[in-house]
């Protein structure tokens, strides 16, 4: 059991963690802290966070556990922030969903506390954001994806991942350079394509009545068009490389199947529409490496 958290962030992640090791009895008191007061008064009345800090810095001293629940764009700033209230007994994470942006703004912002520092990403959350969404349930049964370097301390990243499993999490290790890849395949890519459609739709001047008309399809395609905008303008500059390599990849399988529509190439439509259904049936959420 950890005796108090350092929340920094009090939004739906941040949020949801809070309320997950209270559930589980893993942490005595949570402190947190938000960039907006009337955003750390409302997780105080919600019962998120037990004390209301007016500073970062003041929101992890005395902890012996931190998360940083912050835009990736924030993140430097915020390691900054608190470098001089971190110890090396404390367990410092993040849920950034870039994880080599966020550990290199680690390292310029936590200086000699680096070493105490574990990248961690919750593959978990919501197309609706603030701490009235937490749930202390969010990540049961939810992938943890954490990416320690060389620095890290290995008894910290035993303790990270002792703690994630302790509110029901799954646990996965990788690289920070495999999971910036890979979610830039199945999660960052996915969002910029429903952004991009979803405007699509809006700008055309029938745009109203096609929206009208719309029916599940839709609702699937575009679910994630809801998502949070600063925090997925952060998250698509941030892994910006990797995301553009795979829509790169995107616009060639679209430009095929366009070639086949073009020529009126029956059987090789169907047989690439059939290649994606069975792709399509045969995954199953956490199978293998971690997946949004």
């Amino acid at each position: 059991m950890f005796e108090q958290l350092g929340l920094i962030g009090c939004g739906l992640i941040g949020g949801s963690f809070a309320l997950a090791l209270k559930r589980a009895r893993l942490v005595k008191r949570v402190v947190g802290y938000s960039k907006s007061p009337s955003t750390t008064d409302r997780a105080r009345q919600l019962g998120v966070i037990d004390v209301a800090a007016p500073s970062a810095l003041l929101a992890v001293s005395g902890a012996d556990l931190v998360l940083v629940a912050v835009p990736v764009g924030a993140s430097e700033q915020t390691f900054k922030a608190i470098r001089h209230g971190i110890t090396e007994q404390m367990l410092v994470m993040d849920v950034g969903s870039t994880k080599g942006d966020v550990i290199e703004a680690a390292r310029r912002g936590l200086q000699d506390q680096f070493s105490s520092f574990v990248p961690a990403h919750p593959i978990a959350g919501k197309e609706v954001s603030g701490v009235e969404h937490a749930e202390a349930t969010l990540f049961e049964g939810r992938q943890v994806v954490l990416t320690p370097v060389k620095a890290t301390l290995r008894s910290n990243v035993q303790r990270a991942n002792q703690l994630w499993s302790g509110i029901g999490a799954k646990v996965v290790t990788m690289t920070p350079e495999a999971h910036d890849s890979a979610f830039a395949a199945v999660s960052h890519l996915p969002h910029l394509l429903a952004f991009a459609f979803t405007n699509a739709i809006a700008s055309d001047p029938q745009g109203q009545r096609f929206l009208e008309l719309a029916g599940p399809g839709f609702r699937d395609f575009t679910r994630i068009a809801a998502s949070d905008p600063a925090m997925w303008r952060d998250v698509l500059l941030a892994n910006r490389e990797q995301v553009l390599s795979h829509s790169r990849a995107f616009r060639e399988a679209l430009a095929q199947i366009e070639a086949m529509m073009a020529a009126g190439n029956a059987q090789a439509l169907e047989d690439s529409i059939a290649s994606a259904s069975r792709a399509r049936s045969q995954w199953r959420p956490g199978a293998g490496a971690a997946t949004d």
